[in-house]
């Protein structure tokens, strides 16, 4: 029986823990949060061609400045800067894939 609950115990632990890391990890940077997430939804809602042609203009002065701000933060702290890719890497380069912008 102590088995039993032992290896329900576990099991359980195993189950809730990558949630519990995870609400942690988002609560840890809240500024990558949301950039993360701007991104993502950028390239979730926009088409190819949107995309394609967003790359080709010159960027906004204001976004630019903010920009380089968050970089400098990225750069600064390795640990902001994996959480970040973590988040952004799959779905944009899914997105490119689909759209043949990288091999």
């Amino acid at each position: 029986m102590k088995k039993v609950f032992l290896t329900l115990g576990v099991a359980c632990c195993l189950v809730y823990m990558p949630q519990i890391s995870s609400s942690q990890a988002a609560s840890q940077y809240p500024l990558a949060d949301k950039l993360a997430d701007r991104i993502v939804q950028k390239y979730q809602t926009s088409s190819c061609v949107q995309l394609k042609e967003k790359k080709q203009q010159p960027p906004d002065a204001q976004k630019e400045a903010i920009e380089q701000k968050v970089m400098q933060q990225l750069k600064n702290d390795p640990a902001m800067r994996k959480h970040f890719l973590d988040r952004v890497a799959g779905p944009i380069a899914n997105k490119m894939f689909e759209c043949g912008m990288i091999p």
